[in-house]
């Protein structure tokens, strides 16, 4: 039997999509399975030792447009799947798996063009994102019953990875790293907070380094106020930076992929939640880890965050730098 799992969304959703992994292998042992992801994302997931291959789809790229989308249905169609879980829930993604004709399609009930599934499962907004994908499996198994739920992520091995990178780290000795950027402006903590949160911790005797898009390099530098923060933004893929997590004590981050990362390599985590808040289904999940977050009426603004605070006050993203530091001191204690 041949399975694919389909999730073409944002980096952090892939990782919030590992643990449907797992559980599509626990129930068909003997099947090849593969999953379809971005060409970013596929960084993410091609360790993955229950994946027997990674198929990029790049939707905005090489292969956008109609022409893109019937020349992947082709692909998908002549590598023979039998099923399809799609956890994406876009109109691109149900008429993809349409034209590619595998037998048996799976999706969710609010996927667009939901009808093009043959069978469609429900999603509680009240669950966490993780439970929430394991739902595309109620068909075939009583997902609150499965015993292991936890994201994983497979970093390369040392050798793998630059040596010039490796070698720094070794250096460093013990580490934290801070994540001071997100895709939406307010769902960032206030810089000038990371940085003290950054002070903290080399006074504690720790490095700091720092990660992030390269969309992220102006929030990082106002961050790195000298020589004791390693500035990585922009400089890292996402495999190297999947690696770096993995070898760090602490990972400080907004309401991120960076989170999800931390959660899927039992990182401890600080999670600093601005504009949105954990409830919604994407905070730290089966991992040492604490929320910071402000409690004022106009939280949650919004579902992922917006361009603009909507009152001009900013009032989520400062304030919480007391807290933040109490939450380092636990953090660091039981690790």
């Amino acid at each position: 039997m041949k399975i694919l799992i389909v999730q073409t969304s944002f980096l952090g959703d892939t990782i919030l999509s590992t643990p449907v992994i797992k559980e599509v292998r626990n129930l068909y042992s003997g099947a090849e399975i593969w999953m379809m992801t971005t060409p970013l994302s596929s960084q993410l997931v091609e360790n993955d030792p229950d994946l027997k291959g990674v198929i990029t789809y790049d939707k905005r790229g090489t292969e956008s447009g109609f022409k893109g989308l019937f020349r992947m249905a082709k692909k998908l169609k002549g590598m023979n799947f039998d099923i399809v879980y799609s956890l994406h829930k876009s109109y691109r993604t149900s008429a993809l798996l349409f034209l590619s004709k595998i037998p048996k399609r799976i999706g969710f009930s609010v996927a667009k063009l939901g009808f093009l599934y043959h069978a469609t499962h429900d999603r509680d907004p009240k669950d966490h994102d993780v439970v929430r994908n394991l739902s595309i499996l109620s068909g075939d198994t009583d997902i609150r019953k499965i015993e292991n739920t936890e994201m994983r992520l497979y970093p390369d091995k040392s050798e793998n990875i630059d040596n010039k990178l490796t070698s720094r780290l070794e250096k460093l000795g013990k580490y934290a790293v801070l994540v001071p950027g997100s895709a939406w402006e307010t769902k960032m903590w206030h810089f000038s907070e990371f940085k003290e949160a950054a002070q903290y911790l080399v006074e504690k005797g720790f490095k700091v380094v720092l990660l992030g898009a390269a969309s992220d390099k102006k929030i990082s530098e106002k961050v790195a106020y000298n020589d004791d923060l390693v500035d990585l933004s922009g400089k890292t893929s996402i495999k190297e930076a999947v690696y770096i997590v993995s070898k760090s004590i602490l990972v400080v981050c907004n309401d991120s992929m960076s989170l999800h990362m931390a959660s899927a390599l039992k990182i401890p985590n600080l999670a600093i939640f601005c504009a949105t808040v954990p409830e919604m289904g994407y905070g730290p999940w089966a991992n040492k880890a604490i929320v910071v977050e402000k409690d004022i009426e106009c939280r949650p603004c919004s579902r992922h965050g917006q361009r603009k605070c909507p009152l001009s006050t900013d009032e989520c993203m400062h304030g919480l730098i007391k807290d933040a530091k109490h939450a380092i001191d636990g953090l660091l204690r039981e690790s």
